[in-house]
């Protein structure tokens, strides 16, 4: 005669789904205080905003610096297409210098908008220790 299965098995599954539903909750938790503590929101935040803040420079380069300068240096081309080309014997080369202007220019400009910003909303107080 056979015996009946043992109904262990069924407690042993019960025990290791609820250890794994603990074990996971326990890392959720642990991940949602990661990002509590490390400011990965705030991170993120910034990076939209900086990401934004970016092209909102690259279109007023693009939309009045660009052409001002164009204005004063003159000619037909953007000042990021500006170019120089130098040929010796058979090999050329061709610097691009006003695409490096511009990426000063932006640059600059970035650079004074967060400094700016920074000492407008006296964020730099934030980083000082108390004594």
């Amino acid at each position: 005669m056979a015996k009946a299965p043992k109904k262990s098995g069924v407690k042993v599954t019960k025990k290791v789904t609820k250890k794994v539903k603990s074990s996971a909750k326990s890392e959720l938790e642990g991940f949602v205080d990661f990002i509590r503590t490390q400011g990965i929101i705030g991170l993120a935040i910034g990076f939209v905003m900086g990401t934004q803040a970016k092209q909102l420079i690259d279109q007023m380069s693009r939309s009045f610096i660009d052409p001002i300068l164009g204005l004063l240096i003159g000619g037909s081309k953007s000042l990021s297409e500006k170019s120089v080309y130098v040929q010796i014997n058979s090999r050329s080369a061709s610097f691009a210098w006003g695409a490096f202007v511009y990426a000063v220019i932006n640059f600059l400009i970035i650079a004074g908008v967060i400094y700016f910003t920074f000492k407008w909303l006296h964020l730099d107080k934030l980083d000082k220790k108390k004594s």
